[in-house]
């Protein structure tokens, strides 16, 4: 495996953090989702890695609106504890079940089809 540049991932990292600004208040959607509207539809993984660091940040990135795309919270473990996650998405009105949200296909939010 190549890996790319650091200032190449910076580049990557912002955009994902610009990006994850964007989703709406009660609304969650995909690492994958985040990837395809990026144009890099297969780095879904480094979508992930993004929003692992973005607790460093100065600024909030509401990282928990972004589940896998089955809508399990499988990012919940960077957040402090296990349950943080599903409090952060409780608090907007998104139920969770088990780690899944539930109506995922009617709380997504697809960055593709929302911001023309």
């Amino acid at each position: 495996m190549v890996r790319k540049k650091t200032s190449e991932n910076s580049a990557f990292f912002f955009r994902v953090y610009e990006l994850t600004k964007l989703i709406p208040y009660g609304r969650i959607t995909s690492y994958g989702a985040i990837a395809h509207y990026l144009g890099s539809g297969r780095s879904a993984r480094m979508v992930g890695w993004a929003l692992n660091n973005c607790h460093s940040r100065p600024e909030f990135i509401p990282a928990h609106r972004v589940v896998n795309r089955n809508g399990l919270l499988s990012g919940k473990h960077h957040f402090g504890n296990s349950t943080t996650m599903k409090q952060l998405l409780e608090n907007e009105g998104i139920i969770v079940d088990d780690d899944q949200v539930v109506d995922f296909p009617e709380k997504f939010w697809d960055p593709l089809k929302e911001l023309k």
